[in-house]
């Protein structure tokens, strides 16, 4: 057993709206992404890169990680699911400018204890903090989606978790689309608030990059129904993305005088109260607060 290794449970989540997919082997890509404005920049060793590729790739993980941090991004690293190919990325991706690494094809709590204990061995062998890289469990059998809870909180390591649209539709059996995917993602952003995670993701699927404004409407849906951050494909989608799961000053604005309002009713000894006509009560209030922490974060231009 690595001593200290476990991070504090309950640490702070991480402040993403926008996560940008790059595959870590094309260097036009890499160059570029810094400059789409994602709040983090997920370098993929998995799907992106053909097989033959997967060792070149992994060499290129460190120095890739170190300039992309060096200009200001915060690095994710998706890692393949076969276990050998799963501790090869890990130990190649685990370091200093690397955050996060997302888990694909997550079988169940076990699964995702056995890779942290790959990561506390990687940090401890670099000197680095306990904790220092967090995890983000993706969700794509039947199986997980059965343990959803339980492998959310399978690690304190863990602050978000997404559910994979493509593979999770193939093999449930049916085809991919915002219809037949809403209550798997429904069930996994619950799951996810009871964990004390991060849900990540879309309603839908981010396959189709070029009708923005179909896009765009499925974001803001998305963000009503509970998503805190969403991984974008291309850099076109990182702006809408960045949009819609933050908030704008008319939202603040809307939502400090709220909270204003619901501080002056309660020291009058009121818990609920009407303002614009509607009645509010202290879910609204902390709605509102909500709100507000997110603009401190994210503050949207107008």
């Amino acid at each position: 057993m690595i001593p200290n290794a476990t991070p504090a449970p309950h640490a702070a989540l991480p402040g993403w709206r926008s996560i940008l997919y790059v595959p870590v082997n094309v260097a036009r890509f890499v160059e570029k992404a810094p400059r789409a404005g994602a709040d983090a920049i997920q370098l993929d060793l998995e799907d992106s890169i053909a097989p033959e590729a997967k060792d070149d790739a992994r060499a290129l993980v460190r120095d890739t990680a170190r300039r992309l941090a060096a200009a200001g991004a915060q690095v994710l690293v998706r890692i393949n699911r076969p276990l050998a190919m799963a501790v090869r990325d890990i130990e190649a991706a685990v370091g200093p400018d690397v955050r996060a690494l997302s888990l694909t094809k997550v079988a169940s709590p076990d699964h995702v204890r056995l890779l942290a204990e790959v990561v506390d061995e990687c940090e401890a062998r670099q000197g680095l903090p306990s904790g220092h890289t967090r995890l983000v469990v993706m969700i794509e059998t039947p199986q997980a989606f059965e343990a959803m809870r339980e492998i959310a909180g399978a690690s304190p390591r863990i602050v978000g978790m997404s559910l994979g649209a493509e593979d999770f539709a193939l093999e449930c059996g049916f085809t991919v689309g915002e219809d037949t995917l809403l209550l798997p993602k429904q069930m996994m952003v619950i799951a996810a608030r009871a964990a004390g995670v991060m849900p990540i993701g879309y309603l839908g699927t981010v396959v189709d990059f070029t009708d923005e404004q179909a896009f765009g409407d499925m974001v803001r849906r998305s963000r009503n129904f509970g998503f805190d951050a969403a991984t974008c494909i291309h850099p076109r989608q990182v702006p809408i993305v960045n949009r819609a799961y933050g908030v704008s000053p008319d939202e603040a604005a809307r939502a400090r005088r709220l909270v204003d309002e619901g501080a002056r009713q309660l020291a009058a000894g009121r818990g609920a109260f009407q303002l614009d006509g509607k009645m509010v009560d202290a879910p609204l209030v902390e709605r509102a607060k909500r709100v507000l922490a997110r603009h401190e974060a994210f503050g949207v231009p107008a």
